[in-house]
C-alpha cells in the first residue's frame, strides 16, 4: 500500500495493575506518539488507539498483594496511568478500558463468531490445580525454578530473569503463589484456536512476505516459532476475572487474556468512532487503511501470529501493515525490573522534572532498543539536556531572537540578497527534512530525532560562519538576510521537533509567535514573512547541575537497598530522629525476677523486673516464644521513661528491648557479660 486513505495506529495496551517506568515508554509509547505526531503534521486521517488491559492474573496478583477488588485496582492504575501518558505528551485518540462493557461486548461476539465457525478446538488437558484454594491456576499463579537460568522465581509462563517463555509443566519444583503448596494436576475443558493450522493455511507465507519491510528482530523471532511449528493456543482460561466465556455451561470460566486484550484495541475504536461521528469498521475493514502495532518485544508473537490469526479465522478484517517492536531498555546497566524497584517512575520523574519532559522524551528517542537492548543512564540524560538541547538547539535559537531584537526591533528583516552559501544551507535544509520522513515512515526513530536536531546545528554552524554581530555596521542589508534565513531555520526547528519534543515546539512557536504549521513548510526559506513579529526572548532550556542527577542515582540506589532489605526480611530504617531525641530515651540494664503469663492471653506475659532505680512490673508479648521460667533471673535491657500505660488492666512502666526477625522471632538485647543493674545503655 503507497499511500493509505487512513491510519490506524495501535499502542499496546498496559495492564492496570501499577505505574508506568520508563522501559514501557521507550517500548511501544513513545515511538508510536513520534509517529502519530509525524502523520498529523502531514494532514493524514490517524486513530491513535490505546487503553488499559484490565484482565489476566497480573491484576488479580495484585488485587490480594493490596487486599482490595480486581475492579478498584484497575481503577486506580487506569487513572495513574492515564495521566502518566498524558504528562508525557503522549496523545492518544482514546485511551479505553478492558473492563468497559463495550468491550466485553466486542470479545464476546469475536468469539462467538469464530466458536460457531468451528475455529476452535475444543479438549480436555491436565493443568495445575490448588486444592487448598480450591481453583485451577493460571500461568502466573505458578512458581518454580526456571529451567533455563535455574532462576528461583520464574512464572509459569515467563522467567524474568533471562526471558524464557515457559509452560508451567516446565517449572522445576513448581509451587502454587496463591498458598505455597504444591499444586496437583486435574482435567479441566478449553477451546483452542489451531495455530498450526494456520500456519500451514497462509501465515507463514503472510510473515515472509514481510521479510524486507519489518525489522529484522520482529521478522527474525517471528521466524524462530514458526521454525519450531505453532501448537494450538488455549483461549479460555479457568479464573473469575475476565470476560466470561459466551457458551452455556462453562461458568468460572473467561477468555484468556492474550485472546481478550488484542480485542480492546477494535473496541477501543468503536468507542472513539462513536464520540467522534466516524465508521469504525472504515479502521479495521478497509484495505485502503494502513493498520500499524507499536508494541515491546515480549509481544512480538502476539500481534504478528495470533492476533492475525485470530483476524483471518474471523473475517472481514484487515492484517497489520508492520509491527515495528523494539527491544529492551536496561537502567544504569541493569536490567529494569518492577519487582526489584529498578526503575524510573513517570509519575516521579514528573513530579521531580516537571519541565523537563521533553528531556526525557529526546534522551529516550535517542537510546530508543530498535534492533537490540539499550541503556539508559541520568549522566546521559544530564549530558544531552546540557550539551544538544541547551548547547545547540536552545542556543540557536536565543541568539537568532536576541540578535533579531538588538538590530530589527524584534521583526523579520527582508532579505536583500542570497548567497551561495544561503543557498547552501536552504538545500541542505530541505534534505534533513527530506531524510527526516524517510526515517520516520521506516521507523528509524534514532537516526529522526538526530536529524531533527540537524537543523539546530546548521543553523549553529550559519551564525558562527556569517558572525552578523559583527558585520551590522557596514552592511546592515547583509546581517537582514542572515537573519531572516535564521529565524526561518527556528521555525523549520519549530516543526520537525514537533514528534519528538512537542511542549519544546510550542514555546518556540510562542516566541516566534506563530501558530501550528504543517509539514511540508519545514525546510522553506520564507514561513515568516518580512515585517512579522517575534517576542521578546527567552531562554528554551536551563542547565541540570551534577547534584540533581546525584540526587537520582542515590535514590535508584537506596531504592535498591530497600528492595534487597525486604527480601532478606530486614524491616526498613526509620525517619531520622535527633540526637537530643535520641538522647532523651533512658535504657537500663535490668534483671526479671519474676514472671508468668497473663491470663486469657496467648502473647502477653507479666514480669517484674530490677531495673537498679526500683523494681516494676512490665508488660511484654513474648509469651508464645518464652516460658516464664526461661526468663527469670535474664538480665535485659529496658527503657525505663516511658509513660506508664495500662495492658488487660495491669500498669505497665517501661519496654523490654528485643530484636525481631523476618520469620518473627525474638531475641533480648542482653548485656554480653553480667552487668550491675541500673547501668545506663548508651
Amino acid at each position: 500500500m503507497k499511500d493509505p486513505k487512513r491510519y490506524l495506529v495501535t499502542a499496546a495496551l498496559p495492564y492496570a495493575n501499577g505505574p508506568l517506568h520508563i522501559g514501557h515508554i521507550a517500548g511501544a509509547y513513545l515511538p508510536a506518539d513520534i509517529y502519530v505526531r509525524y502523520l498529523r503534521l502531514k494532514g493524514k486521517d490517524v486513530a491513535f488507539i490505546c487503553g488499559s488491559d484490565e484482565h489476566g492474573v497480573p491484576i488479580t496478583l495484585r488485587s490480594r498483594k493490596e487486599g482490595i477488588s480486581p475492579q478498584k485496582i484497575v481503577d486506580k492504575y487506569h487513572e495513574i496511568n492515564r495521566k502518566g501518558f498524558e504528562d508525557l505528551g503522549i496523545e492518544f485518540d482514546i485511551y479505553h478500558r478492558t473492563s468497559d462493557p463495550l468491550h466485553h461486548q466486542t470479545a464476546s461476539d469475536f468469539f462467538r463468531t469464530l466458536y460457531e465457525k468451528g475455529e476452535f478446538v475444543e479438549k480436555e488437558e491436565e493443568q495445575f490445580y490448588d486444592e487448598a484454594e480450591n481453583q485451577f491456576l493460571a500461568d502466573r499463579y505458578i512458581v518454580g525454578t526456571c529451567p533455563h537460568c535455574n532462576y528461583d522465581k520464574a512464572y509459569g509462563d515467563q522467567c524474568e530473569q533471562c526471558g524464557a517463555s515457559l509452560s508451567p509443566k516446565e517449572l522445576i519444583d513448581p509451587v502454587s503463589a496463591l498458598s505455597g503448596n504444591k499444586p496437583q494436576l486435574k482435567r479441566t475443558r478449553h477451546w483452542y484456536l489451531p495455530l498450526d493450522k494456520h500456519q500451514d493455511e497462509w501465515l507463514e507465507q503472510w510473515i515472509d512476505s514481510h521479510s524486507q519491510d519489518w525489522k529484522s528482530n520482529v521478522y527474525g523471532q517471528c521466524k524462530s516459532w514458526l521454525n519450531q511449528r505453532l501448537h494450538p493456543r488455549a483461549v479460555t482460561r479457568d479464573l473469575e476475572w475476565g470476560v466470561p466465556v459466551p457458551v452455556e455451561g462453562t461458568e468460572g470460566k473467561v477468555l484468556y487474556v492474550w485472546f481478550d486484550a488484542p480485542i480492546g484495541y477494535i473496541s477501543a475504536t468503536k468507542a472513539w468512532a462513536e464520540q467522534q461521528g466516524k465508521d469504525w469498521e472504515k479502521y479495521w475493514k478497509d484495505e485502503e487503511t494502513s493498520l500499524i502495532h507499536f508494541i515491546g518485544k515480549d509481544n512480538i508473537v502476539f500481534h504478528c501470529l495470533i492476533f492475525p490469526s485470530m483476524l483471518k479465522a474471523h473475517g472481514g478484517y484487515i492484517l497489520p501493515d508492520n509491527v515495528p517492536a523494539n527491544e529492551f531498555l536496561n537502567l544504569e546497566g541493569d536490567k529494569l525490573s518492577t519487582s526489584r524497584n529498578w526503575a524510573v517512575w513517570i509519575n516521579e520523574f514528573v513530579e521531580d522534572f516537571p519541565d523537563k519532559i521533553d528531556t526525557l522524551r529526546y534522551t529516550l528517542a535517542a537510546n530508543f532498543p530498535e534492533q537490540k537492548d539499550n541503556d539508559f543512564t541520568w549522566k546521559d540524560f544530564q549530558n544531552r539536556h546540557n550539551n544538544e538541547l541547551v548547547a545547540v538547539l536552545g542556543n540557536f535559537v536565543n541568539r537568532a531572537l536576541v540578535l533579531t531584537k538588538k538590530y530589527f526591533n524584534k521583526q523579520v528583516p527582508e532579505v536583500t540578497e542570497w548567497t551561495d552559501y544561503d543557498r547552501d544551507i536552504i538545500r541542505r535544509a530541505a534534505q534533513i527534512k527530506e531524510d527526516l520522513e524517510d526515517r520516520i515512515e521506516h521507523y528509524k526513530f534514532r537516526e529522526a530525532v538526530k536529524l531533527a536536531m540537524d537543523i539546530g546545528r546548521l543553523g549553529n554552524k550559519y551564525l558562527a560562519d556569517t558572525e552578523p554581530w559583527s558585520l551590522y555596521k557596514e552592511d546592515p542589508g547583509r546581517v537582514a538576510t542572515i537573519l531572516n534565513l535564521s529565524l526561518q531555520l527556528a521555525a523549520s526547528i519549530s516543526i520537525v521537533i514537533e514528534p519528538f519534543l512537542p511542549f519544546t515546539a510550542e514555546r518556540l512557536r510562542n516566541f516566534l509567535n506563530i501558530g501550528q504549521l504543517n509539514w511540508e513548510l519545514a525546510g522553506k526559506p520564507d514561513i515568516l514573512k518580512p515585517g512579522h513579529e517575534v517576542k521578546k526572548p527567552k531562554h528554551l532550556f536551563q542547565k541540570i547541575e551534577d547534584q540533581t542527577v546525584e540526587r537520582q542515582l542515590e535514590k535508584l540506589k537506596e531504592a535498591r537497598r530497600k528492595k534487597e532489605q525486604e527480601e532478606q526480611g530486614v524491616e526498613p530504617a526509620k525517619e531520622n530522629i535527633s540526637f537530643d531525641d535520641f538522647s532523651r530515651l533512658d535504657i537500663r540494664v535490668g534483671q526479671i525476677l519474676e514472671a508468668e503469663k497473663v491470663p486469657k492471653t496467648k502473647k502477653l506475659m507479666k514480669l517484674t523486673v530490677d531495673t537498679g532505680l526500683d523494681q516494676r512490673t512490665v508488660v511484654a508479648g513474648i509469651a508464645e516464644q518464652f516460658s516464664p521460667e526461661q526468663v527469670r533471673g535474664k538480665q535485659v535491657s529496658i527503657a525505663v521513661n516511658l509513660e506508664p500505660k495500662k495492658i488487660k488492666g495491669i500498669q505497665s512502666q517501661g519496654m523490654i528491648l528485643m530484636a525481631e526477625d523476618a520469620q518473627g522471632n525474638l531475641t533480648f538485647l542482653s548485656p554480653g557479660t553480667p552487668t550491675q543493674k541500673g547501668a545506663v545503655v548508651k
